[in-house]
């Protein structure tokens, strides 16, 4: 059989070929975000992001306050930890995360006071190597929920100029609105960031992309940069997965990432819009990231609302918040109902990462009965990425890395546009992991 090649799979995506249009949902849009109070305990997972856990700095018994570091590494893919209560350090154990990954936490009861640590001042920052410190000292990662550490992104060597940022604001997924809250309530932060970035990046354009479904974000955002002719608030087509990296530099520059590369390989700065605020915020306070926006949604939560919820806070009290359950959820998902992880408790606690809780019904969760392939080429023709998912999944059960390679497997981001769209209910994404799977224990050998 013919194999995809990466040339066919880069024109593809230069076409804007794939993606869904999938149901909206967006019933918190209009819901001004609410701050919840801080809960009896937080618990700090050491492992928040890409990369190497941190370990932890504290010990049982410790006294800490809001905005200290709780844990660290001196690993590249790795940033620092804060306390996000003050209070009394109750145990440092391992604890279980939405993933099922085990990790080391820091556990603290509250004290109710919110001291911040007087350690807090704002980072002095007049070049380049001084912001790259000043963000990995924030501790912020990738607020759309990719938990990359952002000063990694900002850390690009010389033979890769940077000539443009790109602001991701289009929220594709279904159900989720804190972007879109963050578009409409800090929107002077958002273009602080976004100068403040231009500056000492030395960039000559910065597009802020938002879909085209949220008109009320594109005008404020427009308002605010209707004056500099060197920020473009752009409209991009409502089309899951529009807000995926490689598909949002497409749209908003033109440009195509290639297999294995980022967008630094183009030129391109990829942020997304709450990052991108954050930093205008930290910059000014010297405050860490200790807290962060959540869409609590879905067609069994009683309140849905978009809330402001301290890190480390269990996703039990913040369902509470919003008024607990009408009816027994079928399905409880941490993120959007497409590359979010599904979770059997809500006694987890809150990453930097995660940027919804969302309760589903059956009759909006509920699994398709898997039947046999009818080769109707939908999932070839969702994938934004031009592969033929089945052939995929036909290699996949053989173990055969070599095919699976040339086939263009490691380019699939695990969008699940081809698992919504197959009529067979075949859970394709499960198959696009296990093919991954394989190509890499292969290249390991």
């Amino acid at each position: 059989m013919a194999h995809i090649r990466t040339d066919a799979l880069l024109k593809a995506v230069k076409k804007g070929k794939g993606g869904i249009h999938a149901p909206y949902h967006k019933i918190t849009a209009e819901k001004e975000t609410v701050r919840i109070p801080a809960p009896e305990f937080v618990t700090l997972p050491m492992l928040q992001h890409i990369g190497a856990p941190c370990t932890p700095t504290v010990k049982k018994g410790d006294y800490v306050c809001v905005g200290q570091v709780i844990g660290d590494s001196d690993k590249f893919l790795s940033v620092p930890i804060h306390a996000s209560v003050s209070g009394t350090v109750e145990s440092v154990q391992d604890v279980k995360l939405a993933n099922g990954t085990m990790a080391p936490a820091v556990k603290i009861k509250n004290d109710g006071e919110m001291k911040l640590w007087e350690g807090i001042v704002p980072p002095v920052v007049n070049n380049k190597e001084d912001l790259v410190k000043a963000i990995r000292a924030s501790g912020l990662v990738g607020l759309g929920g990719a938990g990359f550490p952002s000063f990694v992104k900002l850390t690009v060597s010389d033979d890769k100029p940077i000539d443009t940022l790109v602001v991701n604001a289009a929220e594709c997924e279904p159900y989720i609105t804190v972007d879109y809250r963050e578009c409409i309530e800090n929107s002077w932060d958002i273009y602080s960031g976004v100068k403040t970035l231009q500056e000492l990046l030395s960039l000559k354009k910065v597009v802020i992309a938002v879909e085209d479904n949220k008109p009320a974000a594109i005008a404020v955002l427009k308002s605010i940069a209707a004056k500099d002719d060197s920020v473009f608030v752009m409209g991009l087509k409502s089309r899951y997965p529009q807000g995926a990296e490689k598909m949002m530099v497409l749209s908003a520059t033109g440009r195509t990432v290639p297999e294995g590369k980022l967008p630094a390989d183009v030129g391109v700065i990829v942020m997304n819009v709450a990052s991108v605020a954050f930093v205008a915020r930290y910059l000014k306070t010297g405050k860490p990231l200790t807290s962060r926006s959540v869409t609590v949604s879905g067609d069994c939560v009683k309140e849905p609302m978009n809330v402001r919820v301290p890190i480390g806070t269990s996703l039990r009290d913040i369902v509470d918040f919003c008024g607990g359950f009408t009816q027994e959820p079928a399905k409880l998902i941490s993120g959007g109902p497409m590359m979010g992880t599904a979770i059997t408790s809500l006694d987890v606690p809150l990453l930097k990462s995660n940027n919804a809780v969302l309760a589903l019904s059956a009759k909006n969760a509920g699994l398709k009965k898997e039947t046999a392939c009818i080769r109707c080429g939908r999932c070839h023709e969702a994938c934004p990425m031009n592969l033929i998912p089945t052939n995929i999944e036909k290699y996949a059960l053989k173990g055969d890395a070599e095919t699976l390679a040339s086939m263009g497997t490691m380019v699939c981001m695990e969008c699940g546009s081809c698992a919504y769209s197959c009529p067979a209910g075949k859970p394709l994404v499960q198959y696009m992991r296990l093919a991954k799977s394989i190509v890499k224990e292969a290249a390991k050998k």
